[in-house]
């Protein structure tokens, strides 16, 4: 079996929920502290041996090419200032093996069809899809990344790899919903899929959170999937097709999911993160116990 050595990045969208911040700028591109969500979802895939980054990108999105692109004026002018550990900074988002590709999606016509833009460059191997806005934390620097973690189970299984979940029972309207059969504590074999069920009739709470890894034969799928919730080509109708011909398997990871689509989950991640920052983490946990006293424990 071919190993996970691409990863798509699905970024067109438009990030409605963030406007007016994400008028001109991508969601993606929204920090956490010091770093894009785009730059943690990227150094995950790389951390789980990817070497090609696929960015299915729109319009306003011009942002993130310029990210992993190199800054040369920004350089010499730190350069020039000696401020080595910045320069250092810049000149490593990405390792240099690391090739970046940009496919743009004319029009947003939803997770399936950007994931079908990546076919070009995927081929016939499999690969990971990667949600930015869902940023997967490890707090333990020892410990391995959500996607790397699911590596690991497709080497053993051969076969598509769901990133899964529970999720309180009111919002699974809001997530890709799956009926399973447990193999183990952390693992399931997947029989159906269902988007954004209504409360009262989906199959359990399990969800599919934002990462994937995909055998090939989906793309064939996505090419027959017509539009289905939002009026949109939906990946998990297309998986639902999957499960048909092939074995799916659904993990539930280690970490912490931030949900960075919402205004919540982004505020959240970026407080625990804060707290968690070598540079930062000892005032801003003085801060925040001026501000609520002394409830604030320690992590």
């Amino acid at each position: 079996m071919k190993p996970i050595r691409k990863a798509v990045f699905p970024v067109a969208g438009l990030g409605t929920r963030f406007l007016p911040a994400t008028k001109a700028n991508p969601k993606e591109m929204l920090p956490i502290v010091d770093k894009p969500l785009v730059q943690f979802a990227a150094e995950e895939a790389v951390a789980a041996g990817v070497d090609v980054l696929i960015f299915i990108i729109g319009r306003n999105k011009n942002s993130i090419p310029d990210h992993f692109d190199k800054a040369f004026e920004l350089e010499a002018k730190l350069e020039e200032g000696n401020k080595q550990e910045m320069l250092s900074i810049v000149r490593n988002i990405l390792p240099s093996h690391v090739e970046c590709v940009y496919i743009r999606q004319a029009e947003a016509l939803g997770l399936g069809h950007a994931v079908l833009c990546a076919q070009s460059v995927v081929g016939d191997e499999p690969f990971a899809v990667l949600l930015a806005d869902d940023l997967i934390h490890c707090k333990d620097e020892d410990d391995l990344c959500c996607l790397n973690q699911m590596v690991d189970v497709y080497n053993q299984n051969h076969c598509s790899i769901l990133g899964i979940e529970q999720v309180a029972p009111e919002t699974v309207n809001r997530y890709g919903i799956i009926d399973s059969t447990p193999i183990s504590s952390t693992l399931s074999k997947v029989n159906s899929i269902v988007e954004k069920p209504p409360i009262d009739r989906a199959p359990s709470n399990l969800a599919v959170v934002g990462r994937y890894i995909l055998t090939p034969r989906i793309f064939k799928l996505l090419e027959q999937t017509q539009r289905g919730a939002g009026n949109e080509i939906q990946l998990t109708d297309a998986i639902a097709k999957l499960l048909k011909e092939e074995s799916v398997l659904g993990y539930q990871f280690s970490g912490k999911r931030f949900d960075c689509g919402n205004k919540a989950g982004y505020l959240q991640a970026t407080v625990e993160l804060a707290l968690q920052h070598p540079e930062l983490k000892d005032d801003f946990r003085r801060y925040l116990k001026e501000f609520f006293g002394n409830e604030i424990k320690e992590s």
